[in-house]
């Protein structure tokens, strides 16, 4: 065998080689969940070692990663469907408790975020009864919730007609009872956040505000900045308090947890 064509086989050779390694280095397509031992191959390492080097989750924490893997596995957080439609209330024409159960469109992967409870529960209030009659504009003091549990309220009544679009009230927390921070679940944690001597936020918008009225219940609308007025938080009656009425206006401008929803 002459000198080219052992030359020309050592290229081939080394061609062959270097094709392997490209194809078979690196995490792409080999990103694998948890720790995973047979998830390996051969490619240079974060720490530029040419070495075995792994595509798992856990090889952030033993620190033997390929160079690739934050390219090839980004972290993916669980993704939860705020679409779940939510139950009517337990008991109508008063302050109850609704729940839903989101569904999980992306579970997390390489080191991404955890999936949150899947089940939530809310104050509400029907504002009507098991026979479909309005239960009626009561006078009394102002039931709220969260501004995040008031998002996917409906906006027509029950025969499809457009409601109001709302306005929002802004009080002056004068006291609050020491119920208000005990609540350590989900649905009852955005009490806590009513503090005496706070600007708090309240939108008043339908359901709340029937098509026939331009109010809601206890919002102060025709009292004067002096009077005092009581508020009562949904599901808890012993987390309750009074506050001043400051201003109406046509959005509310307050801190998320400090915004909450007349219901």
């Amino acid at each position: 065998m002459g000198p080219s064509v052992e030359f020309t086989c050592v290229l081939l050779t080394v061609f062959t080689l270097t094709k392997n390694l490209l194809v078979s280095g690196g995490c792409s397509g080999k990103c694998c969940h948890g720790r995973d031992l047979d998830c390996f191959t051969t490619d240079w390492r974060m720490d530029r070692v040419y070495t075995t080097c792994y595509c798992d989750q856990d090889c952030v924490k033993t620190k033997d990663c390929c160079f690739d893997y934050f390219t090839e596995c980004p972290a993916q957080n669980c993704k939860v469907s705020e679409w779940s439609f939510w139950s009517g209330c337990a008991v109508p024409c008063t302050p109850s408790l609704r729940m839903r159960v989101r569904e999980v469109e992306r579970q997390p992967s390489h080191s991404g975020a955890p999936c949150p409870s899947l089940e939530q529960r809310s104050g509400c209030r029907d504002y009507r009864d098991h026979w479909g009659r309005h239960c009626g504009h009561k006078s009394g003091p102002a039931f709220i919730t969260s501004m995040e549990f008031g998002k996917a309220r409906p906006k027509h009544d029950h025969y499809g007609n457009p409601l109001n679009t709302g306005f929002c009230m802004e009080f002056r927390v004068e006291s609050r009872t020491s119920q208000c921070t005990l609540g350590n679940q989900p649905h009852t944690r955005w009490m806590g956040y009513i503090a005496e001597g706070f600007i708090v936020c309240v939108a008043c918008e339908p359901p709340a505000m029937p098509h026939y009225s331009s109010s809601c219940q206890g919002d102060g609308q025709e009292s004067d900045k002096d009077t005092v007025l009581h508020w009562q938080a949904a599901v808890n009656h012993q987390c309750s308090g009074t506050w001043r009425k400051i201003q109406k206006t046509q959005q509310c401008n307050c801190p998320p947890q400090h915004s909450f929803v007349f219901i």
